[in-house]
């Protein structure tokens, strides 16, 4: 029992999370993700580092592969040695690895998906350019740290003479992140280098024309480069693969679609079950036999078709539903500094440049040292052939060899290893021609010095010898680029595919977006069950929902107070009950950034034609604009602010600041008006304020805003809207209740008020979720915390008076469950045409 009073209690809670962060940074840092300076993960970089200590270079025999994870188990990597000997495996597999790092010598698998043999029969030794990676790590060029029990020294990171991560790419899963790196082509990729060394502001626009695609080890084809560009530009995109087909024609007027190139990583065997699976349950049509011609001269897989299909049908059907067409996810992060980043390709090749700044300076550094030591020796052994007769006099006088050094440093005033080095010199040292050699040495010394000394001291020389030695990597293993890129079908713009649709666009609280088409929701009497809008979280609940075209451009607001642009067509698909994307992987936005407002504009242009008074409304507070439209931003705390659209009409990827949000407070709505409307505020508590929109000076995008709402203590800003003559203001509370009233019964006051109350909040009622201005036309969507949607008409709510609690508009399933979003739909064309034949 003393032994248990002794122990401090420990919280299960807070000692799981503690211990599994711990872990999840152990893989990200130590396991699963590349470092951006050798592209290596930490199995690889053992595994080349073992070779090479064992001497399992490229002129020696091969030797066991068992051999190398032995000792990449005994002294560097405490895993299993699957994990060890998988890695070596794909290090040696050519249709894996773009540049193979592992010279392999026996079965390593084959792309059908066979697994290569035990490593007890293969036998392995490393690449000539695995060589470069670990080129000069004798020469202090790289940091040592202790292995797992201390008892040896493994390399940091290898000195990795060309760019790894690129070149070979790399992919690994660690805990909440995962990183997808394409192969490229080291050509293209060094000449990207070397361009950066020419220009260090390059930017990634001007690097494409140079690195133009991934270069893929079974080559095939890229389709489009609207994905490669973005995964340059982002660090993340999808980039459309397909194999190298062609048509031949057969016996009889038949033809057979050839196979001879694969995407990157699809397996042959699984690919041609796949056919025959789908011709067998009848899904596609035409196909008459199938057979795998493969062998050591290259690949070759025959479709045989019937005489009256059309090819082309078939592969394109092919495409469709077999992996002959696949997407290959680029995700480009990796380590920097010890710390997991998602990386553009100037950033990637801007980190490996400072990595071999780093490393030539440090190899500088070491020779100079070396120089510096051989020629201090050098001189004091002129010294001692410049006095030979007194220093052999001096040696026999001494009665030990102590005696003799301290004799020769207190004469001559020699070092003690200059003095070391004189007594260990040999008699045929004494002759001329060695006399002549040591000169001639010391003199080639002291030029070396000079030139190492100018190295480390002029930048430009440094960046000489990096283009220098980089150079002669590339027009020794540069080769030809495999993987061809091919433009869209017919050379076709992406959004030309696109098909023009009305569509609804999605985001959940917790950042899921998604596109579906807007017919998918059925209009429901009032009080109706709904229907399930996104399949989510238990936790995760519709935040906004709205329609617009397909080929609209949408202005994405934050909290943040940042903006952000796209097309609708860019916003993924999904089924209806998806839950759909993170918004990170369609904007370019931070960690915590959740999005408040969106705002579907017909073409780019409407923020390009508005006549504005010239003079710099984006930075000005004081600037003054005469004609419209402008976005008008309303924020939590109850701050507006009217700007000009067109100091929106230059968004970057970063997107772009909207407004200066003062402390704790948060952007909630934003509206597109022309500057003469009226604007209404709706409280958390019941109160709205109807005032004129002149009320607010049009200000610059970095202004702050004026007050719009007096609110009272802990009241915030739910929601904002537009008004006009004909009308109503719709009200919903968190309990289901609804209402409208006409907008007459909403006085216009003078903004900065506490205005009026809006609705009679009671318990039952519940606080406000949400206040839409609303036309007999609109449809109305009501969305709960948990994923249920219902829509209808807003002509069949009940026109209330202001103050009235309204009528229940939607059944709640239980008593945790409340509206979190209201939304406005405005009817398509054909809905109408609809509702006019069934009324």
């Amino acid at each position: 029992m003393a032994d248990i009073d002794r122990n401090p209690t420990i919280d299960i809670a807070h000692e799981l999370k503690s211990s599994f962060i711990d872990y999840a940074m152990s893989v990200i840092v130590s396991r699963a993700l590349p470092d951006v300076r050798d592209g290596l993960k930490p199995v690889h970089r053992r595994i080349l580092f073992a070779m090479f200590e064992a001497g399992m270079t490229p002129d020696k025999p091969y030797k066991k592969s068992a051999r190398v994870v032995g000792d990449v188990l005994a002294k560097y990597h405490p895993h299993g040695d699957a994990s060890v000997y998988d890695a070596l495996v794909r290090m040696a597999q050519n249709f894996n690895t773009r540049y193979l790092l592992v010279d392999g010598h026996g079965n390593f698998g084959s792309v059908d998906g066979d697994a290569a043999a035990a490593m007890r029969y293969t036998e392995s030794r490393m690449s000539q350019i695995a060589m470069e990676l670990l080129r000069d790590i004798n020469k202090e060029t790289v940091d040592f740290v202790p292995n797992y029990d201390g008892s040896e020294k493994q390399p940091d990171v290898l000195p990795s003479r060309y760019p790894n991560l690129l070149v070979n790419g790399s992919g690994g899963i660690a805990v909440g992140m995962a990183t997808n790196v394409p192969p490229h082509n080291l050509t293209e990729v060094i000449n990207g280098v070397l361009a950066m060394i020419e220009d260090p502001e390059i930017t990634v626009q001007d690097l494409m024309k140079i690195i133009t695609a991934p270069d893929f080890p079974t080559a095939g084809q890229i389709l489009g480069r609207s994905g490669i560009r973005q995964a340059y530009e982002t660090g993340r995109g999808s980039i459309i693969m397909r194999a190298k087909t062609h048509i031949e024609e057969a016996n009889a007027g038949k033809a057979r679609i050839i196979v001879t190139e694969l995407p990157y990583q699809v397996n042959k065997a699984r690919l041609v079950e796949k056919i025959a699976e789908l011709v067998r349950d009848k899904k596609i049509d035409g196909i008459t036999d199938l057979r795998d011609e493969s062998d050591r001269n290259g690949m070759r897989v025959v479709i045989e078709l019937r005489r009256d299909v059309k090819p082309q049908v078939v592969l394109m059907n092919l495409f469709k539903h077999t992996q002959l067409q696949s997407t290959f996810g680029v995700n480009m992060l990796a380590l920097v500094n010890k710390e997991p980043k998602v990386l553009n390709l100037r950033e990637m090749i801007y980190y490996y440049l400072e990595h071999q700044k780093d490393v030539i300076t440090r190899r500088t550094q070491f020779e100079l040292k070396k120089a510096r030591a051989r020629a201090h020796i050098l001189e004091g052994l002129r010294i001692a052939l410049d006095h030979i007769d007194e220093v052999i006099a001096l040696i026999r006088a001494s009665r030990t060899t102590e005696v003799a050094r301290n004799n020769l440093m207190e004469r001559f005033g020699l070092s003690e290893e200059q003095s070391q080095a004189i007594l260990d010199m040999r008699l045929q040292r004494l002759t001329g021609l060695e006399r002549d050699k040591i000169e001639n040495e010391y003199n080639e010394l002291m030029a070396l010095i000079a030139e190492l000394e100018s190295i480390l001291a002029d930048q430009t020389k440094l960046m000489a010898v990096i283009r220098e030695e980089i150079t002669e990597i590339r027009d020794k293993f540069g080769d030809d680029r495999r993987t061809i890129v091919t433009a869209a079908e017919g050379d076709i713009d992406e959004a030309d595919l696109i098909p023009v649709e009305d569509v609804v666009i999605t985001i959940t609280h917790q950042g899921y977006i998604k596109r579906l088409p807007a017919s998918t929701y059925r209009s429901q009497k009032r009080g109706g069950r709904g229907v399930t809008a996104t399949g989510m979280k238990e936790e995760d609940f519709v935040e906004h929902l709205f329609t617009t075209s397909s080929h609209n451009y949408l202005l994405f607001f934050t909290n943040r107070g940042k903006a952000y642009r796209i097309k609708a067509f860019e916003v993924p698909e999904f089924g209806r009950a998806a839950k759909g994307t993170p918004i990170i992987n369609v904007l370019n936005i931070e960690q915590g950034e959740m999005v408040s407002a969106v705002i579907p504009l017909e073409n780019v242009t409407d923020a390009h034609e508005a006549e504005v008074v010239e003079h710099d409304v984006a930075e000005s507070e004081d600037a003054e604009v005469v004609n419209g439209p402008f976005l008008f931003l309303a924020t939590r705390r109850g701050i507006v602010k009217k700007t000009p659209l067109t100091a929106y009409q230059n968004i970057r990827k970063g997107g772009l600041i909207a407004l200066t949000l003062r402390d704790e407070d948060e952007l909630i709505g934003v509206k597109l008006t022309d500057g003469n409307r009226n604007i209404i505020l709706g409280t958390r508590n019941g109160m709205s304020v109807h005032f004129a929109e002149n009320d607010v000076r049009s200000m610059g995008r970095n202004a702050a805003g004026v007050k719009g709402i007096d609110l009272d203590a802990g009241d915030v800003v739910i929601d904002m809207d537009v008004t006009s003559d004909d009308c109503h203001v719709l009200v919903v509370s968190s309990k289901g209740y609804g209402k409208r009233s006409p907008i007459d019964s909403y006085r216009v006051q003078g903004r900065g008020g506490r205005g009026l109350k809006t609705i009679d909040r009671t318990e039952k009622t519940g606080h406000i979720a949400g206040l839409k201005v609303v036309t007999e036309e609109d449809d109305i969507m009501v969305i709960t915390n948990t994923g249920v949607v219902i829509r209808m008409a807003s002509n069949t709510i009940s026109e209330l008076s202001r103050i009235t609690q309204g009528v229940k508009l939607i059944t709640l399933h239980n008593e945790d469950e409340e509206v979190s979003t209201v939304a406005r739909v405005p009817k398509s064309d054909e809905e109408e045409k609809e509702t006019k034949e069934e009324e």
